[in-house]
């Protein structure tokens, strides 16, 4: 912890998943492993033209995670999710966590921070993961009705300014804590600006650890 954080405030540390404590996107590995190769291929054909409606901006980002989600988990069964969620996350954990990403978290825990994951993929995906790091989760949650999913989303993709509002939902005003936040990505964009302490791409290899500020001022 930064010696020039005051000890009397709270410190809020939260990190985004995918691309910041893993190596790469986790959802979509996901989708293949708990289909299987044959009915993921199916299933993922489906996507290319909304893929390139949001290459040519006539889709949005979570306009097409919706897509996504539906054409894959409409219908299907809570409790299954949940058991190849578990496998997924004993399985692909080696090879999907960055060690120093994992250390980082460590380090979080022992400094006595309030520690969260705030991603947008599926809670039902990512609940393994958080559990096994023994921090809190708060993400993209799915409908559930009598035990299966509907393919709709309960809110909004947790991405952008909805990470805020989310957090501020779990925690309130954010201004009581100190803030300190991982992300790597556009979508992490407004938690890092909300942050005393940002970090950008923290975890990756020197090369690719560009200063945020300057990748929002490029991005804007």
């Amino acid at each position: 912890m930064p010696e020039n954080i005051n000890h009397s405030v709270n410190v809020l540390s939260v990190f985004d998943f995918d691309g910041t404590l893993t190596y790469h996107d986790s959802f979509i590995p996901f989708l293949k492993f708990a289909f299987g190769k044959y009915h993921f291929s199916r299933k993922i054909i489906r996507l290319v033209l909304p893929t390139l409606k949001c290459a040519r901006r006539k889709l949005t980002r979570d306009e097409l995670k919706e897509v996504l989600i539906k054409t894959f988990l409409t219908g299907i069964d809570e409790k299954w999710l949940i058991e190849k969620a578990e496998q997924f996350c004993q399985i692909y954990w080696p090879k999907l966590m960055r060690p120093s990403g994992l250390r980082g978290v460590t380090a979080e825990i022992e400094s006595g921070a309030e520690v969260t994951i705030c991603s947008a993929s599926p809670s039902l995906v990512l609940k393994p993961f958080a559990q096994r790091l023994g921090i809190k989760l708060i993400s993209t949650e799915l409908e559930i009705v009598d035990g299966k999913l509907t393919g709709n989303l309960v809110g909004k993709n947790c991405r952008r300014e909805e990470k805020i509002k989310r957090l501020e939902h779990v925690y309130g005003d954010l201004s009581q804590y100190h803030l300190r936040a991982w992300g790597d990505s556009r979508g992490d964009f407004e938690l890092l600006q909300a942050a005393q302490d940002a970090h950008w791409r923290h975890f990756h290899k020197k090369h690719y650890r560009y200063k945020y500020k300057q990748v929002v001022a490029r991005d804007d």
